[in-house]
């Protein structure tokens, strides 16, 4: 759901169509109208400097009281102003603030943001350039009720703006029901006070801009990938045989022109068809940004990858910016941060990344969803409580075939308090509707869990753990779970969370010997430590962007809503 104002939920109280129902290009057609009517009533002309319209501070003392009267009497304001009005009514009357756009260079330095919105991952046609611009032109006039009808119109404008660099465009939930993270909304009042003690609109959008480094690095990536297309983007490289180091191949040219655009390779050194030295090197280096296997062997998947258009490479940065504008401001000084596109996790201390390790997300159909917690607890030797779902679809047919292969991987019935041998019932009589047990495993080598979960209680029943399944992890794609979040070191980041979430007493090898123990042991963290579960396919690393694969279709999803578009889910 576009998201038309600092909280979207807000409906418009008066006559007009509700704030959720008004797309934004629909209102734009709407406010020209009415700022014909209303500002135009005086026969203005071209003016070259929007300062020039008011130059006195009587002027300006006159103009900011019809503000305030506009914001009390008139009904008929345009809907961006309507749908702010507290905010300007707390920034204008209650802070006394000052006018931020007659007589000033804002207005100019805002339409030359706005024009360059693309920089920013946002799209210009989204925004009234064309209605401020005309504003922007106007000469000096008598009708001060119509100047400061511009100025509150300039002033909302600028509040869209500043909530979409900020917070993103979309209500998380709206665009994709696995994204469980909260709508945030900006401060109004505060943004407009910010922008009334800066310099200028550049230095009031850099700082005001979401604060994650991984934010800035993309947005920096975005300008390269933008300059590569203006210039033409790159060729496609023909498929063919998989092409080995010290092999000649008429296709290495065209190999070679692709990865100087973007993985550093130099010109040939002898025969411009062998693949050999630096150009292996180029390759490898684009190999790893893909998620591939960065051997250097030129296979099928390294050739897509490369012919993926420098428009798509570009959606993928500008999907990636908007999530992260979905993410909690403040992430924590300590976090761990799972990538589910990425099959990745890190741990991060004071903005330095300390640790990363791979790990297996959900299958297509078992999505992990994406959202924010705190791991809270630790727990050695767990039980695996087979959800409902998996109990009745996955291992009930088991259970009626043959109890006994599941009772020898640890497997038991509880009822109540009861425990029961899942040799002793007869499962033919249960099913959906009709399947009163709890369904557990016991600790062990056959745990699913392994040895080791990673706890922050969620209604999605998702959380960090071990895995007997080790092969997996050296697969370059791992989305093989039902939805929870396999390490590929899990007793590492448990030492790690330990130490990180305040807990004393506990090292490497105390872990080894509870675990020795088949016993279960629950160690609660002094202070919980926030995990965060991301999905994005575009991310700088040292310098080099990596792109990988719309494995759940959520980038799909979300460039259909920036198109005014739907996707089933």
């Amino acid at each position: 759901m576009r998201r038309q104002c600092s909280d979207p939920r807000r409906r418009e109280t008066g006559s007009g169509p509700s704030v959720l129902t008004v797309t934004r290009r629909a209102w734009m057609a709407r406010v020209a109208v009415a700022l014909a009517a209303l500002c135009f009533s005086s026969a203005w002309q071209i003016s070259d400097s929007f300062a020039q319209i008011v130059s006195t501070p009587r002027e300006l003392a006159i103009i900011r009281i019809n503000v305030l009267d506009l914001l009390t009497r008139e009904p008929s304001l345009p809907l961006p102003v309507r749908q702010r009005r507290d905010a300007l009514w707390q920034y204008y009357q209650e802070l006394g603030g000052e006018l931020l756009w007659l007589g000033s260079r804002r207005p100019n330095e805002f339409l030359a943001r706005l024009h360059d919105a693309a920089s920013d991952g946002l799209d210009p046609k989204d925004y009234p350039s064309k209605q401020l611009a005309s504003l922007a032109a106007a000469k000096a006039t008598d009708d001060k009720r119509s100047l400061a009808l511009v100025e509150l119109y300039f002033s909302a404008a600028f509040l869209e703006y500043a909530s979409d660099i900020r917070v993103g465009r979309f209500l998380p939930r709206q665009v994709d029901p696995n994204f469980f993270i909260e709508g945030r909304s900006i401060d109004q009042t505060e943004a407009l006070k910010v922008l009334a003690g800066v310099d200028s609109l550049d230095l009031f959008f850099n700082a005001w801009q979401p604060a994650d480094p991984r934010y800035a690095e993309l947005r920096s990536a975005l300008a390269v990938y933008r300059a590569l297309a203006a210039n033409g983007g790159w060729a496609a490289v023909p498929l063919g045989a998989t092409l080995k180091p010290g092999m000649t191949d008429p296709r290495v040219p065209a190999i070679r022109a692709r990865l100087m655009l973007t993985d550093g390779a130099g010109p040939p050194a002898n025969d411009p068809q062998a693949y050999d030295g630096a150009l292996v090197e180029a390759a490898k280096r684009f190999q790893a940004r893909q998620g591939l296997e960065s051997d250097g062997v030129i296979g099928a998947s390294t050739i897509v990858s490369m012919n993926v258009p420098v428009q798509e490479r570009i959606q993928s940065i500008v999907m990636a910016m908007e999530r992260l504008r979905w993410m909690p401001e403040d992430l924590g000084k300590q976090y761990v941060i799972v990538n589910i596109a990425g099959f990745e996790l890190r741990r991060v201390n004071g903005g330095s990344v300390e640790e990363r390790m791979a790990v297996v997300v959900g299958k297509p159909y078992h999505r992990t969803p994406v959202f924010s917690d705190r791991i809270r607890y630790i727990e050695f030797n767990p039980y695996w409580n087979v959800p409902p779902a998996i109990a009745l679809n996955e291992e009930l047919p088991r259970l009626r075939t043959n109890p006994s292969a599941l009772a020898a991987q640890g497997f038991e019935i509880v009822q109540g308090n009861q425990v029961i041998d899942p040799r002793s019932l007869d499962w033919s009589r249960y099913g959906g509707g009709n399947f009163p047990f709890q369904l557990r495993q016991r600790p062990g080598s056959n745990n699913a869990l392994g040895s080791v979960k990673l706890m922050f209680p969620n209604p999605h029943n998702v959380y960090l753990h071990d895995s007997p399944a080790r092969s997996l992890f050296s697969r370059n794609e791992r989305a093989f779970s039902h939805g929870c979040i396999r390490l590929a070191r899990p007793l590492e980041l448990a030492d790690q969370v330990l130490r990180a979430g305040g807990v004393s007493g506990w090292n490497k090898d105390r872990i080894d010997q509870v675990i020795a123990s088949a016993k279960t042991t629950v160690v609660n963290l002094q202070e919980p430590l926030p995990v965060h579960i991301t999905y994005l396919t575009a991310w700088v690393d040292g310098g080099a962007v990596n792109f990988r694969g719309d494995i759940y279709g959520h980038d799909a999803k979300l460039l259909a809503a920036l198109d005014g578009k739907t996707i089933a889910w």
